[in-house]
């Protein structure tokens, strides 16, 4: 059975990492899944073509990229180029599932796939639909393409919920919950090793949040959070903030120099070994203000951190509250601060709340639990094979 996946890119993002797993994991049970990016290179693409998945999109000449010089530039035009090429792997391929992720691949690879061969069209959408207020004609290619898909998958209860508001039939939804590869969150280094390495003593309480930074993410508001706590705190407490910069890093620095607590954090950039970092942590945090259903927070969970989150898309589905960790409103630094102060204060706390967060995580949100509901997805669509 083949399936053809169509993102935007190998970049390090949840959205891209979870389909690395999934493909990754189909392939070893006997599917032949190909991943089209509509943007080639990234850091992913060894790892899609080591797990048995290849990759196809267009590469530029490294000579035409620096005619061009502009990156935007460079990017309409390679995604021009991707247009015929992807037409044309629906043809070669012709795949009996081809699997939308992302708005850019939705739209682009849901319009094509209208003049493709016959194939089944899932659609799955990971965030909620706030930036449809953005883009209002992005809105309306959605809406139409949403009618013309066979399936349309949300990763949690409130993106489902999105969509059903957006006319998506309850008999074409689906909700799959991101899954965790437990294997690998195995702790390859010791626990004082990492904290030497991120200049952490070794009975310092340290927090740690991962993910890109990006605005909507709420660094801002953690900073501010810690920030009005700062006094009662335990002292030489540490807050590591994992991820790539996507350019508010230099403000997130200034913003915690300006309140006196700037040597209280950590910037170590994307990195690969975030099971280690989570293993040496003591408290987990996602403070963003729009998620679909976040692979860090159930990633802190299986690492037996107590998780402190905002109640924003799957948040509150994988966290309850008072029991696995604290959610707290959106965009309320003055809330966060106190639920961290709170579980900071308070070791037996944090050992109650991270035992019962791991065991959540297992019994829950397994890789292989997530794995099957793809298995049954694609299986309910396809036609039977073999002899009549």
């Amino acid at each position: 059975m083949k399936i053809l996946y169509v993102i935007g890119s190998m970049e390090v993002g949840g959205a891209e990492q979870h389909l690395l797993r999934i493909a990754g994991a189909l392939a070893a049970r006997g599917w032949k899944p190909t991943v089209f990016t509509l943007k080639t290179g990234g850091p992913l693409t060894a790892a899609f073509q080591a797990a048995g998945v290849p990759v196809r999109g267009v590469t530029l000449p490294s000579g035409l990229a620096r005619l061009l010089r502009h990156p935007r530039l460079i990017a309409w035009t390679g995604l021009l180029a991707a247009l015929p090429l992807l037409v044309w792997t629906y043809w070669r391929i012709r795949p009996q599932v081809t699997h939308f992720f992302l708005p850019a691949a939705y739209i682009i690879g849901g319009v094509i796939s209208l003049i493709a061969p016959p194939t089944v069209r899932i659609m799955s959408r990971r965030s909620l639909n706030h930036y449809q207020a953005k883009h209002q004609l992005l809105r309306k290619l959605e809406h139409w393409l949403h009618p013309r898909m066979d399936l349309v998958c949300g990763n949690s209860a409130a993106v489902v919920r999105d969509l059903r508001s957006e006319g998506v039939s309850p008999q074409r939804l689906r909700l799959i919950y991101n899954g965790i590869d437990i294997a690998r969150f195995k702790s390859g280094q010791s626990r004082a090793a990492v904290r030497s390495g991120l200049g952490v003593d070794d009975d310092a309480v340290m927090l740690v949040m991962v993910a890109n930074l990006i605005p909507y993410k709420g660094h801002a508001d953690l900073v501010q959070a810690l920030a009005t706590v700062q006094a009662a705190l335990p002292s030489g407490w540490v807050c590591v903030c994992v991820g790539r910069d996507d350019g508010i890093g230099p403000a997130l620095k200034e913003q915690a120099r300006l309140a006196g607590i700037d040597t209280h954090f950590r910037f170590p950039g994307s990195r690969k070994d975030v099971p280690d970092l989570l293993a040496a942590a003591d408290i987990g945090v996602l403070c963003s203000h729009e998620e679909g259903f976040s692979n860090a927070v159930i990633e802190g969970m299986v690492s037996g951190l107590p998780m402190v989150v905002t109640d924003v898309g799957g948040n509150a589905e994988a966290v309850v509250h008072e029991q696995t960790g604290l959610v707290v409103p959106a965009r309320t630094p003055q809330a966060l601060g106190e639920a961290l102060l709170q579980v900071c204060l308070d070791p037996d706390l944090r050992r109650r709340m991270g035992q019962a967060g791991k065991e959540r995580a297992l019994n829950h949100f397994s890789m292989e639990a997530c794995v099957a509901g793809y298995e049954a997805l694609y299986r309910q669509e396809l036609p039977p094979v073999g002899p009549s």
